[in-house]
């Protein structure tokens, strides 16, 4: 398939034309049956028909928009980021090879999201964040954190709440609580209404009653998919790396760094560090396994 093109058809609709028109337009799309959606791939990938790319494009819109609700909070124009989470989209449809045998969603998802975060991140001048390694991994992980602490809905954290998420960012605990300052002012409500009567909330519009490829099928294959590659990256890791990465990061239950200094008889210091390095092994063992596959590297 030439490289210079890419389906654009879908372009036509476009969120910057009214949200609420936008999103009940794009429910209007039928979900693809599997064996359709392969037809289609090929006949793109074969002979570059426009029609064929457009129908997969429109029939995964509405996964664009439920993936760019998640970046809600970053405060930037939803319509402006589910355009960008589009073009990851029309990306993921060009190179997408349906003999690989996952679904078009699996792998779109992936270029959906690295295009949104690409978009974050030439963003920041707008929300004045820095750009070093920390920040960006505060950016990105800030919001999942607290909603696993149950810190989601709060505005100020809690210190106990800074010093958690500080630890386990490896970042300083003034850089958290600027960081959540920032984001906290610009977040979004689901329930702020929508259209001009304000009949309809953000919320109504993501329970979704349909499922097919985007809905809990897709959340499913991108699950397994994440999984196989983690199963593969932990073993460039050496025992003692994995099994403190595992109780520390990847435990229901996490241990302490006492706990697991006490394990090994040595500090909760070297304890952190051996998490640190076997993290930083991991993610480079995962964003190359996913460059082989194929698949974007995200931020």
């Amino acid at each position: 398939m030439a490289q210079g093109n890419a389906p654009t058809g879908a372009l036509t609709l476009s969120p910057e034309q009214g949200m609420s028109r936008y999103l009940s337009e794009i429910r209007k799309f039928p979900m693809l049956e599997k064996q359709e959606e392969f037809m289609l791939a090929k006949r793109w990938q074969e002979h570059e028909d426009p029609e064929a790319a457009e129908k997969m494009v429109t029939s995964h819109l509405r996964l664009v928009a439920k993936i760019a609700m998640g970046y809600r909070g970053y405060g930037l124009p939803m319509a402006e980021v589910i355009s960008e989470g589009n073009v990851g989209l029309m990306q993921a449809v060009k190179k997408f090879d349906p003999d690989k045998g996952f679904r078009l969603a699996t792998y779109a998802m992936w270029w959906i999201r690295a295009a949104i975060q690409e978009y974050i991140l030439r963003s920041w001048s707008l929300v004045k964040l820095g750009t070093t390694a920390s920040q960006k991994k505060l950016f990105f992980n800030l919001r999942r954190i607290k909603g696993e602490i149950a810190a989601l809905e709060e505005g100020d954290l809690k210190p106990e709440q800074v010093s958690e998420i500080a630890e386990r960012l490896n970042v300083s605990e003034k850089d958290v609580m600027s960081m959540n300052g920032r984001m906290s002012a610009s977040d979004a409500s689901l329930n702020v209404p929508m259209g001009k009567d304000g009949d309809m909330e953000w919320q109504d519009w993501l329970a979704d009653e349909e499922q097919g490829q985007a809905g809990s099928y897709a959340d499913q294959q991108e699950f397994d998919a994440r999984m196989e590659l983690l199963t593969e990256a932990m073993d460039d890791l050496n025992e003692r790396e994995k099994h403190i990465l595992t109780e520390r990061r990847l435990s229901d239950e996490p241990k302490t760094l006492e706990e697991l200094s006490q394990v090994y008889n040595v500090s909760r210091e070297r304890i952190r560090q051996i998490e640190v390095r076997a993290f930083e092994k991991l993610q480079k063992a995962m964003k190359r396994m996913a460059k082989d596959q194929g698949l974007p590297v995200g931020a």
